[in-house]
């Protein structure tokens, strides 16, 4: 008979998670949400490799994929028989067990939670029509050691998260302390100009998604050029299309932006996002 459970610690159904753990203690730790279809992965290897690499960036050793893949096959087993049915997946890397105070131990034994949840039901509109965008007050840090990386440490957009509750709005986004468009609270960000396809340069701060880096990888099969840049508001708005990327729905046109309580921006409408998520299924 199947576990019903709903999460593995270091890959028990009845492991507790201590208090001295440094992810619970600190946020010293990484993660990764990944899309489940059929009990099986989605684009693995990537999600794998930038969880290794985000484990290194903060001096974690991550766990094998072995590991990880057994985590994923107990907790989704009963997904494995149904061919087409999706779900999420969370997993989380932290450096461990330690005593009060920031040093950590000279020795760790990293801890890896493997939690499983339902796919969110995503309005068909979103897909079809495109969505709304509010701008966030909520800025992010400048901080080079853990930009583009996961980690556990994500106040400032849990914070940016609770400026909105209108259900309209899809996402928000995010600016840097320069007015800077990083990126969204849980998306990463691309505007079209002509033939040449732009996301924000994340090396100061923000999260560089595995799908971010699969759609600069296929732009030239859209034929698109890709730029890496710095840009503010004003530029985003001026753009030919601008969509949102994520793990779980592929990838959203924009529509609006709230800029402002009283000033809302139209974003001309445009089928990028609709070639995109035939380009991700395509690969």
């Amino acid at each position: 008979m199947a576990h019903t459970h709903l999460y593995l610690v270091n890959g028990s159904f009845n492991q507790a998670i201590s208090p001295f753990d440094r992810g619970f203690a600190y946020g010293d730790g990484v993660f990764r949400t990944i899309k489940m279809v059929g009990g099986l992965p989605e684009y693995w290897p990537q999600h794998y490799q930038k969880l290794v690499a985000d484990c290194a960036a903060i001096n974690i050793v991550c766990p094998s994929a072995e590991l990880l893949m057994s985590d994923l096959s107990q907790l989704f087993l009963a997904d494995s028989e149904t061919e087409n049915h999706a779900a999420v997946a969370k997993i989380i890397i932290t450096r461990g067990e330690g005593n009060r105070g920031y040093t950590p131990p000279a020795i760790t034994a990293p801890m890896r939670v493997v939690l499983k949840s339902d796919m969110p039901e995503y309005p068909e509109k979103r897909f079809s029509d495109g969505i709304n965008l509010t701008v966030c007050e909520t800025r992010l840090a400048a901080q080079p050691k853990l930009a583009g990386i996961k980690s556990l440490n994500r106040l400032e957009n849990v914070l940016a998260r609770m400026e909105w509750n209108d259900s309209t709005i899809a996402d928000g986004i995010m600016l840097d302390m320069n007015d800077n468009v990083i990126e969204c609270t849980a998306a990463n960000i691309f505007a079209r100009f002509d033939d040449t396809l732009i996301t924000p340069d994340l090396r100061q701060c923000g999260i560089a998604g595995i799908t971010r880096q699969r759609i600069t990888e296929l732009a030239p099969t859209l034929s698109l050029n890709i730029s890496v840049e710095m840009f503010g508001l004003e530029k985003l708005c001026r753009a030919d299309e601008v969509v949102i990327c994520s793990s779980l729905y592929g990838a959203w046109q924009v529509k609006t932006v709230q800029v402002s309580e009283t000033q809302q921006k139209s974003i001309k409408a445009g089928a990028l996002a609709i070639n995109i998520r035939a380009a991700l299924r395509a690969l």
